[in-house]
């Protein structure tokens, strides 16, 4: 056993697993492309400014979680915690912002946070993240929201419910928080330790604590919904009619606040019944301030991700079984030095088919070839000897069937198609 151990909170995706990533994958693009967004692939590391800019400089993430490291020219650089960011650095860069809008993207790949690892959630995770940017509708809200809705429910989860809440915008927003501070100054001595550092840094956060102590403290805390100014409450009154319109199911739950600094208006999860008490597939929101923080035009964007190893979780505790990965069907069998040279032709011919084929290696025996081919669930094999070869001839086992013929090598590519159809 070798010494060499993976890190903590990474992990190794294995062959019997690979069916669900493509399967997802597979999803994932055809559900982009329903919905018209494009795909893009920022850097897996940036400034580490951008991060702390955009995230906010007294969230965990920032506080606790970054992988950050100064490269040899001097610069601080982290590996991304989440996508959005990242995704505004590219789109002004590239002068994306000129394109009609919305400008409508999305990606998958790797994040990085060192966080204790949990169901579902690693240290490295992948993700897929969807951004749109350019329009402040809450019709677009509804849009982004569904591609979401619609990977779920094609992926074959069931019981899917928005999580909704509007945490207001720069007008409306400061004057709840006084009140929320005020409300929770009465009640110190019922808050957790992280709350009450977090009481006069990132007050939205009391709302998205999980100890079991401060539980009937957030329950009694004035709620947001009844402090939104009349443009924040105009798109949550329209978002919600627009749901309603399509049927969707939701909770207006407000607790829900996400952890990021940079969430104005909307923000939303997916949940999923039956998975566990870790029931949200995904999470995001609105973040119609933060383009313009970053250095660009005032510019109104939503967005999400979702952790592409919760899927995989989830998939295999309700049972959803991925579309299986195409195996080779077809195993070139051989005898003799000659026979082992032609096998090797006949697989490369089978292969620019776009046949799936496969040949034993080294000096087997028969039997051990014909294991080797039913490991492998071939639907046939092809026998050759050197008498074979000599005359031009392969012999063809339907291993279905059981029927053996022997065919011309003119003749092989039509026959094995159509035993393999």
């Amino acid at each position: 056993m070798t010494k060499y151990q993976s890190i903590t909170g990474t992990r190794d995706v294995l062959p019997e697993e690979q069916p669900y990533w493509r399967f997802i994958e597979k999803k994932i693009y055809e559900i982009t492309s329903l919905f018209g967004y494009q795909r893009v692939d920022p850097p897996i590391f940036e400034e580490t400014r951008l991060f702390i800019r955009s995230v906010g400089e007294t969230t965990d993430i920032v506080e606790k979680e970054m992988y950050t490291f100064v490269d040899k020219g001097d610069t601080s650089l982290t590996l991304r915690p989440e996508f959005t960011a990242g995704f505004i650095r590219l789109y002004l860069q590239n002068g994306m912002h000129m394109l009609p809008k919305p400008v409508k993207l999305f990606s998958m790949g790797p994040i990085f946070r060192f966080e204790r690892p949990q169901a579902g959630r690693f240290r490295q995770h992948t993700q897929f993240n969807v951004e749109a940017f350019g329009e402040q509708d809450s019709a677009m809200d509804v849009e982004v929201m569904s591609i979401a809705w619609q990977l779920y429910a094609e992926l074959g989860f069931r019981g899917l419910r928005f999580q909704l809440n509007s945490t207001g915008c720069p007008q409306c927003r400061p004057a709840y928080i006084e009140t929320l501070k005020a409300y929770y100054h009465t009640r110190l001595q019922e808050i957790c330790s992280d709350c009450k550092r977090r009481l006069d840094r990132n007050a939205l956060r009391l709302l998205d604590c999980k100890s079991p102590g401060c539980q009937p403290v957030i329950a009694a805390a004035p709620v947001i919904s009844q402090h939104l100014c009349s443009s924040c409450d105009d798109h949550f009154h329209h978002l919600t009619g627009y749901l309603d319109r399509l049927g969707r199911p939701y909770e207006i739950n407000h607790k829900l606040v996400r952890g990021l600094d940079y969430y104005s208006k909307t923000v939303f999860e997916v949940w999923v019944q039956g998975i566990g008490s870790q029931n949200a597939m995904c999470g995001g929101g609105r973040y119609d301030g933060l383009i313009e923080q970053l250095g660009g035009e005032p510019t109104p964007g939503i967005g999400f991700g979702s952790g592409i190893e919760r899927i995989i979780l989830s998939m295999k505790e309700q049972g959803l079984q991925p579309e299986p990965l195409p195996e080779p069907r077809v195993l070139v069998i051989y005898f003799g030095a000659k026979a082992k040279a032609r096998a090797m032709d006949l697989v490369f011919t089978l292969r620019n088919e776009k046949i799936p084929a496969l040949m034993s290696f080294g000096e087997k025996s028969f039997k051990a070839q014909m294991r080797d081919a039913n490991r492998m669930h071939a639907a046939c094999v092809l026998i050759l000897g050197d008498s074979e070869v000599e005359q031009g001839v392969i012999s063809i086992k339907d291993l279905r069937q059981g029927e053996q013929i022997q065919v011309t090598e003119a003749e092989m590519v039509n026959r094995v198609k159509n035993l393999i159809r």
